[in-house]
């Protein structure tokens, strides 16, 4: 008995050991995660403008003006620096959170407030690694459950700010579901398989629906794809929660919203970020929820 409790107190304290090692390591990848954030749905802009332009034959003096000055982006160049007055940002003012605090939420440069996206998404993307590490130790499911947290606090963000699940992230997202589980990982791959097709077709029905109804887009094309995604993962069974978990904290954040009146009723609500928020607590605590509701209800 004494043998067995100090085994669980050593396993204990490796567990908190490594959680303890991967909140940094969290923070790192959620600075890492602030760049896709802003900088990928421009690049995204950037790309279809050019493309646009190209199509329609608008090329040198047919261009528009502002074409000729577009900034090559990439999510490595060029260097940090602030959005208001251009001022590179040096190393030491760039550090997950602690800069922020230390230089109190403000540019250094011109004294700008600093978006409190920064820090929020830093201390996510840190607090969620330190729990999954926590959870599952070093092994493949902490791994896929690790891309699976990061991709899924981009996908919010830049949802969040510009409306926009782009392909190039949802569909690898969804492509790495289905290769997770050829193993088993999460679920055997026929439900895994059913669960994508299920997690599409049912937003794509309801969005026909609604169009078809009242004439108006309920919602965008990417929701279909991660909650598509989100059925690769996790199997048709759990997309009934996920939905029903993402509609009620949707429609309370919007109710909330509209009581404090910090949100216009004409202006649209992204859906993705609570589909997001959901798959991730069904990704954890899924079967657990499943099971306390089935024993709640006798079934």
């Amino acid at each position: 008995m004494l043998l067995e409790t100090g085994l669980s107190a050593t396993a204990s304290l490796s567990a908190t050991a490594l959680a303890i090692a991967a909140f940094p390591f969290g923070l790192i990848i959620g600075s890492f995660l602030n760049v896709v954030i802003l900088r990928f749905p421009q690049q995204l802009k950037n790309s279809w403008r050019r493309e646009s332009e190209d199509f329609l034959g608008l090329t040198g003096d047919s261009a528009p003006e502002s074409a000729g000055h577009e900034e090559e982006l990439s999510l490595s160049a060029p260097a940090s620096r602030c959005p208001n007055c251009g001022v590179p940002i040096k190393p030491w003012h760039n550090i997950p959170v602690i800069s922020y605090v230390f230089l109190r939420g403000k540019c250094k440069a011109c004294s700008v407030p600093i978006s409190i996206q920064y820090p929020l998404v830093e201390l996510f993307s840190a607090l969620a690694t330190a729990f999954i590490v926590f959870q599952f130790g070093v092994s493949l499911m902490a791994a896929y459950c690790l891309i699976f947290t990061w991709v899924l606090i981009a996908l919010t963000g830049i949802d969040f700010r510009e409306q926009l699940l782009p392909d190039q992230i949802t569909l690898p997202l969804m492509w790495l579901g289905l290769f997770a589980n050829l193993s088993g990982t999460f679920v055997p791959l026929n439900e895994a398989v059913i669960g994508a097709l299920a997690g599409y077709l049912s937003l794509w029905s309801v969005f026909w629906l609604f169009k078809l109804v009242t004439g108006k887009e309920g919602m965008g094309y990417g929701d279909f794809k991660l909650l598509a995604a989100l059925g690769a993962w996790m199997g048709w069974q759990m997309l009934p929660l996920i939905i029903i978990l993402s509609t009620f904290v949707g429609a309370l954040v919007g109710v909330v919203g509209m009581l404090m009146s910090t949100r216009d009723r004409q202006v649209p609500m992204a859906f993705g970020p609570f589909l997001a928020m959901a798959g991730w607590i069904a990704l954890i605590w899924g079967d657990k929820i499943l099971d306390w509701y089935f024993s709640v209800f006798g079934l």
